[in-house]
């Protein structure tokens, strides 16, 4: 199993991140069995099925050459037009053919990574001179497989080659007897066939390849156990970085919520443990908001703050639980509790107005007599 310097395993698969960076720096898993197997397909396709059209351009060329008169062959002109002709000619036929391979080259690498281009790779590298770095590859586990490889290919495709000629001997043989239209016909067609069989052979050198490099990619690519911690701290933060953000959102947001406490008009506690802050405007809100709320030291420093500004406190136990529990900062209260907001607003009003009280007030709470709350919305200590 893969080790680091440090001597850590690397038992853990490659994250998404690992796999990108790798591919950005062109490092993807490549058959080259299987890039060979896809153009000696395409040859084969190519010779049986365009051969034909290729022999006959040609023969159209050495028609035209041979049809050269004498007197011609001496002048400079006429033979650099003849050469130009035979050449357009020539490229007109094997265009084709020349096509189809240049779009198998291209096509063979996506089949097993995709598309990949990387500068990155082209860079120089220092290690690449590293003569242990080569001797690691040539004894590992590549370099076996490599060689391994190599002897199968020649095997196969040496045996193969041999047993083909050997089979098609007399197929060969014939072609001297033919007119050479069809002789060169022919030979197009046994070159398909040629080709196509040697293909079979290395069909089955890939089948055996293509597993060996998609399980060696993903072998050089794991990581180990800190590489996996490191790369979770780089992408997505440090905990503890992200700890002491989180706690200066919190506060920060706190004091935002504290500093809507002295625009409330009216505090409802529990009345130690629950403190919820309301405010009603009828010309700007279709229903009371919630502007602040907390509980135990929360409800403390709204309790304190609303002291300091005059804002009336009123004990309710059962409202102040339902407030806390049903309802977000800075959004109305839900309808179920319309009622009972209602009846503690009206009676804070109507205490100000008998009892002076933004001049007496004194932080006290006021015990509120029970208001109506539905049984949903009711919330047990």
């Amino acid at each position: 199993m893969a080790t680091q310097d440090s001597g850590q395993e690397r038992t853990e698969q490659a994250t998404p991140k690992r796999l990108q960076d790798a591919r950005e720096k062109g490092q993807i898993a490549r058959s080259l069995d299987l890039n060979t197997t896809v153009i000696l397909l395409a040859a084969a396709g190519g010779l049986m099925v365009l051969g034909g059209g290729m022999i006959d351009g040609l023969l159209y060329t050495m028609r035209q050459n041979f049809n050269i008169q004498r007197d011609s062959i001496f002048d400079i002109n006429t033979v650099f037009q003849s050469l130009e002709g035979s050449a357009s000619h020539v490229l007109l036929a094997l265009s084709p053919f020349f096509i189809l391979m240049v779009i198998a080259a291209m096509l063979a690498p996506l089949a097993l990574s995709g598309w990949s281009i990387s500068t990155k790779s082209l860079g120089f590298k220092w290690e690449k001179l590293n003569p242990l770095s080569g001797l690691k590859r040539i004894f590992g586990p590549q370099g076996l497989m490599e060689l391994l490889k190599a002897l199968a290919k020649f095997s196969i495709l040496g045996g193969g080659a041999v047993l083909l000629l050997w089979n098609m001997k007399g197929s060969f043989m014939a072609l001297g007897s033919e007119p050479l239209p069809d002789s060169l016909g022919n030979v197009a067609t046994l070159l398909g066939s040629f080709f196509l069989t040697l293909s079979a052979a290395m069909i089955l050198i890939s089948s055996v390849d293509v597993p060996f490099q998609l399980w060696n990619h993903s072998r050089q690519l794991k990581m180990t156990r800190q590489e996996t911690k490191d790369e979770y701290k780089e992408t997505d933060g440090n905990p503890e970085v992200k700890g002491r953000i989180r706690s200066q959102q919190r506060e920060m947001a706190q004091r935002r919520m504290m500093a809507e406490v002295p625009k409330a008009d009216v505090i409802i506690t529990n009345p130690t443990h629950y403190a919820v802050a309301l405010r009603y405007n009828p010309d700007k809100m279709r229903a009371p908001v919630v502007v602040a709320k907390g509980k135990d030291l929360i409800a403390m420093q709204i309790r304190s703050i609303s002291v300091t500004h005059r804002v009336p406190i009123l004990s309710s136990p059962a409202l102040a639980r339902a407030l806390h529990y049903s309802t977000e900062l800075n959004h109305a209260i839900p309808a179920g509790l319309y009622l009972a907001v209602a009846q503690v607003l009206a009676y804070v009003y109507q205490l100000k107005k008998r009892q002076n009280y933004d001049v007496s007030y004194d932080g006290t709470p006021v015990s509120l007599p029970d208001v109506p709350i539905p049984d949903e919305l009711k919330r047990d200590e």
